[in-house]
């Protein structure tokens, strides 16, 4: 029985890395490229990084919304139909 709920929340961390991931990732490469545009023209305007980024993910997170819910609905249901192992 340990070894299933070992293996439950292993399985709970990889979809939680997996559905973090497109928005984590967009960040991180509009980040970079504000942050190189920003070296070679030396803006230094606080807002110039922050506003793309939010952009970013908020377009990623719409794009990737069907995605992710399906993801979150196989998992949920593969859950509940694990919870009848788990009580003795």
């Amino acid at each position: 029985m340990e070894a299933k709920l070992i293996a439950l929340g292993v399985e709970t961390f990889k979809i939680a890395l997996m559905l973090a991931l497109p928005g984590l990732l967009t960040g991180m490469f509009i980040g970079l490229a504000v942050s190189i545009f920003q070296a070679t023209t030396q803006i230094n305007e606080m807002t110039l990084s922050f506003i793309p980024k939010i952009i970013g993910v908020v377009v990623v997170i719409v794009l990737t919304m069907p995605w992710m819910l399906n993801e979150m609905i196989d998992f949920t249901t593969h859950v509940f139909e694990l919870m009848p192992t788990f009580v003795e």
